[in-house]
This record gives C-alpha cells, structure tokens and sequence, in this order.
C-alpha cells in the first residue's frame, strides 16, 4: 500500500492506495501554508490520518519542479530549494517521493486509466496552464527530465507568456486562453449567444462549447480555433516523443467530443508524422478525473 497526496491551489487531498489503484482512505484539508518546515508537519499529519501498516511511501504531486525528494520550485506556494523529504522525515519516518502534478496524472492514468496496457503514454493537462506527463518504456520522464510541453513555442512573437516568451502553447491551448479567445469574439460579436450563457455563468472554459452546442456561430468558430491551437501543440509533442497514447486531462478535456476531440484527431491524423507511415498516437479522454493526483503520486515509486 502507499499514501498519496495532491497539492492543490486550496487544499490538500491524501489518499491510501492499494496496489490495484483503489483508494481505501481518503481526508482533505485546507491549504495553509506557514513556511516549508510547517508544510513539511502538514503533509506528514495528513499521511497519518490515512497511515495503515504496511505502507511503503508516500508520494506528493504538486505544481512546480522537483528533484528526488527536494522542491526546486513551485508555482503556487512559495518554495524554492527545499529539501521536503529531510524535513518531513523529521515528524513521519517513511520515504517521501516528490512528482509535478502533470507527472502524477500521468502515472495514475497509467496504471488506472486511460493508459492502461501501455508502454509509452502521456498526458496533457489543459487546465489554468498546459502540464505534461510521459511515461517511456514504462519508466516516467520525470523530475529534472520532467515535460514542460506549454512552453514551446507555437506562434512566432505570439502572445506573451509568465514564462518570458512569447507564443508558448499554454498562452492558446490552456484553459485560460481559451477564456481569452472566448471574451474577444464576445467584444467582436455583441449579437453572440456567448453572452446571454456569460451572464448566467461568467465566461469559463466551457463558455465556448456550450454557445456552440446551441449551434451559435461566433462559438463554433472560438471552437474550431482552439482544437488547431491545441493540436498546434500536440503534433509537434507527438512528433518528438511518439507515444502510443495521449490522454487529454482537465476541465476543458470534459468539452464534448464532436467539438474537441473529433476535430483534433481528424488535424493529427493529417498531419503527424506517422501519417507518413510507422506508430500512430491515439488521443484519448483521461479517465481519472479528480483522483488522478492521489493516485499517481501514490503510484510514483513503481516508475522512477
């Protein structure tokens, strides 16, 4: 059995996991972070709320970089080059294995989703950013080796990124491109069903595809755009990785198919590499939802 622990923007979610992937025990607490030595106590407290005997690590999936059982950084908390497992060490005597949160997805869909019977597996993570996650020959490509698939570049002097450039494929394919797109094809068509669905739910990353379901306009073309921006994106990921699958993970993964997912496969098939000949990638939807984090993290010490 292992422990796992997702490191959210509010909250922090553990679960006891067995070797099939089930999650036995399950506690969430709010996110208060007081310093890396408090955070440290935090993540052990909460471990042992789910501890039963005979678990053999725990794993902690969190946004940011990590290096063996030291955090390099992190995007949400301010830590930097923090030796987390020494100071967690110090109040739960386990070993304490550390992965990025789009590594995490990727190991539970993996082992217990949508990469299951796999070798070579990733997943993109379409969320506040764009994470991922990939797994070669069954190993993760992870910790200083990790992905960072967002920031490449897919729009020469594009839009500027938090990471310096400009043009990085998060600043489209994300959740929160998206939402930008959707705002200014409302600011160019007032007449737009974007707006009466805006008023009702504020503009989010499914404000697109629900106008667009309706058959509104303005919308299917913000829908159309975005399926070549993350495509953009995920060719060139695919071209250089080759996996066998890629599971598309997040809130915008849960659009419907015929609006994101049929038109990506039909641009990649089109013009991937292998439509050259060799390994075709297939696309899939991952399976995990909001459990992919717990899993994977508790999953890490059977790929590294």
């Amino acid at each position: 059995m292992y422990i796992g622990i997702d490191v959210g923007g509010t909250n922090l979610k553990a679960g006891l996991v067995d070797e099939a992937g089930h999650i036995l025990a399950a506690e969430r607490i709010p996110l208060d972070f007081q310093g890396p030595e408090s955070f440290a106590k935090t993540l052990a407290d909460l471990s042992g709320k789910v501890l039963r005997e005979g678990v053999e690590w725990v794993g902690v999936g969190l946004p940011g970089a990590v290096d063996g059982g030291d955090i390099l950084y992190t995007t949400n908390i301010p830590m930097e080059n923090v030796p987390l497992e020494k100071l967690f060490r110090r109040h739960l005597d386990l070993p304490l294995l550390l992965g990025n949160d789009a590594d995490c997805a990727a190991v539970g869909e993996f082992f217990c989703g949508a990469g299951k019977g796999t070798k070579d597996f990733a997943v993109v993570t379409l969320g506040t950013g764009v994470g991922a996650g990939l797994i070669v020959d069954g190993r993760l490509r992870g910790g200083m080796a990790s992905c960072e698939a967002g920031h490449m570049v897919i729009c020469l002097d594009g839009e500027p990124c938090n990471c310096g450039r400009r043009g990085c494929w998060e600043r489209y394919a994300s959740a929160t491109g998206l939402i930008q797109q959707t705002k200014r094809a409302m600011e160019a068509h007032p007449e737009s069903a974007l707006h009466k669905i805006a008023a009702e739910h504020g503009v989010e990353g499914r404000t697109a595809f629900l106008a667009a379901e309706d058959g509104d306009e303005a919308a299917l073309a913000v829908c159309r755009r975005y399926a070549e921006y993350l495509a953009a994106g995920l060719i060139n990921f695919v071209n250089a990785f080759r996996p066998e699958a890629v599971a598309i993970g997040g809130g915008v993964a849960g659009a419907p198919e015929r609006l994101l997912l049929e038109p990506l496969r039909e641009i990649m098939a089109r013009e991937c590499f292998s439509s050259h000949g060799g390994r075709a990638t297939r696309i899939l939807t991952a399976e995990l939802g909001n459990d992919a984090g717990i899993i994977g993290a508790a999953m890490l010490g059977r790929v590294l």
